[in-house]
């Protein structure tokens, strides 16, 4: 029984298979990256390198979505996370025009981009902020090193986004894995889901090298499709992250929180004269104009304006009225989906395959006339089970993820 439940469904994403596969960067708020004499710097004056995007009322911002260092398969799959970063204005590029996408990213740079995932840069960068006491054995040395970052970490001592226990900021300090799945979980505001969560039983051979305080906080992000881990079964939670690892986990915990300067909806025809047309949920429809350098991102890859089809679901950010990035979130012709489908109900029972592994599971529904159905489901042989193991038992809430008509992924409430 208890090798059933230890069974485990990896990702396919191995290219990187690290933080859900992906990583990024991020400016950190007045152009100082970690190099002390400026190497590192993170562009403040972006005209050189970056798309203009001129508003009708005092806008005029210059944001960068591609760069030329993101080339060679072990980087090119961070191209979509780090561009749509970009145009929420979460990570920014280095004056150089690069981006750095193998290089480790420090506590403060973390820090600074799930502050300003959460929506709260202008906060961190309010006068009121730059001037708050910082209660830190090491905070004169920010102060003196950082300026520009005493506003960041004032706001995400003020959100939870550091523990109780700790005495020290450690901004050069280079997160790793579990430190920033941590930090994340936080910044969704999900603790209390993490708290619940601490005798959850991970998939992962190393899942020993996690602390007992931090299983939760894990067990939420593999639920939550943050994470992932490597190809051999193991999460890995001291290694350092990338600067486009990080990328993919604060692209993945961004689509999971109110995102109200997007457009989402569904295109309603080709590109004409440049406007793209769209369809919201609330069933407007708006022509937008896309900017000459927007990123556009289409069933894996970077694609132009003219390769979006009717019918397609998509995400657009604009800045001035101009659409700068789109991203299809469905295809029109794409019948291929990482989540087959989801069901939720009650367990209710569960029977064994020859090899003494769960081969089907039974969970009863409630329907809107207020009859109860049993619904059965084919179980995969690669199961992952989220949740205290000990809790299945009937009655217990559950939902179910599957592809192909079989269960991958069960997750107990």
């Amino acid at each position: 029984m208890n090798k059933t439940f230890q069974k485990t469904m990896i990702s396919g994403l191995t290219l990187a298979m690290v933080l859900g596969g992906s990583a990024a960067a991020f400016a950190d708020g007045k152009g100082k990256g970690n190099d002390d004499k400026g190497k590192g710097r993170q562009d403040n004056d972006r005209s050189k390198y970056e798309t203009t995007v001129k508003g009708n009322i005092n806008v005029n911002l210059n944001i960068k979505l591609s760069f030329d260092d993101l080339k060679g398969k072990d980087v090119e799959w961070a191209q979509r996370y780090i561009a749509s970063l970009a145009s929420k204005r979460v990570f920014e590029g280095y004056e150089d025009g690069t981006f750095q996408p193998r290089k480790t990213i420090s506590r403060i740079e973390a820090l600074t981009a799930a502050v300003r995932l959460m929506g709260l840069r202008d906060q961190a960068e309010s006068a009121e902020a730059k001037q708050a006491n910082l209660n830190f054995k090491d905070a004169d040395k920010l102060k003196q090193k950082y300026p520009w970052a005493v506003g960041y970490v004032s706001v995400a001592l003020q959100n939870d986004l550091f523990s109780e226990s700790e005495d020290m900021i450690q901004p050069e300090k280079e997160a790793d894995r579990l430190w920033a799945t941590t930090l994340l979980v936080k910044a969704m505001k999900l603790q209390d889901e993490a708290k619940s969560k601490m005798n959850a039983k991970l998939p992962f051979k190393d899942a020993k090298q996690i602390p007992a305080g931090s299983v939760g906080y894990v067990a939420v992000a593999v639920e939550r499709n943050l994470v992932d881990g490597y190809e051999d079964n193991t999460f890995r939670p001291n290694k350092q992250v990338t600067r486009a690892e990080l990328a993919a986990l604060l692209d993945r915990t961004g689509s999971q929180l109110p995102d109200n300067a997007s457009i989402k909806g569904t295109i309603t025809g080709t590109v004409s004269n440049n406007l793209l047309s769209i369809k919201t949920s609330n069933n407007e429809t708006l022509s937008v104009e896309l900017d000459p350098g927007a990123f556009i991102f289409r069933n894996g890859l970077k694609v132009t304006a003219g390769e979006l089809q009717t019918g397609d679901k998509a995400v657009i950010r604009t800045y001035g009225g101009k659409a700068i990035y789109v991203e299809v979130l469905n295809a029109s012709t794409d019948s291929q989906q990482r989540v087959d489908f989801t069901a939720t109900g009650t367990f209710n029972s569960y029977a064994l395959n020859a090899n003494g592994e769960i081969g089907s599971i039974s969970i009863n529904q409630q329907q809107a006339s207020g009859s109860v159905t049993t619904a059965v489901y084919n179980v995969s042989s690669e199961l992952y089970i989220s949740g205290d193991v000990s809790q299945l038992t009937q009655g217990r809430q559950l939902e179910l993820r599957g592809k192909d008509q079989l269960v991958h992924t069960i997750i107990i409430k």
